[in-house]
């Protein structure tokens, strides 16, 4: 049987993007969604017309940065960075992620 992979629940895509971001220091875009794939061990999967899009939103709320450069393999590539606005957008969407991973903890049975 095989694994079916996971869709990114709404919310928590720029969460991730900006906690690699964060972790890794700059990527470009491929290399944001492999890591993020990566730290969940395939389960999620991040296609183009999903990263993208979240990117630009994320660099027009001036919580990244970017700019051109050439990737590991001599191709041009737009890298990504955290800005300090990031850094605190990032503290909050935590918080966040804590305070409503705490509550649906409440309202879901333990496994047996």
């Amino acid at each position: 049987m095989t694994e079916k992979k996971s869709e990114v629940l709404q919310g928590t895509l720029d969460l991730m993007i900006l906690q690699s971001l964060d972790s890794m220091g700059p990527l470009h875009g491929w290399g944001i969604a492999r890591r993020i794939e990566q730290v969940s061990e395939d389960v999620l999967f991040l296609n183009q017309g999903t990263i993208y899009p979240a990117l630009l939103r994320l660099e027009q709320q001036g919580w990244i940065k970017s700019e051109w450069g050439v990737s590991e393999n001599n191709r041009k590539a737009k890298y990504f960075q955290i800005t300090r606005a990031g850094r605190r957008q990032l503290a909050k969407e935590v918080d966040n992620w804590w305070r409503i991973a705490g509550i649906i903890s409440r309202i879901l049975p333990k496994p047996e």
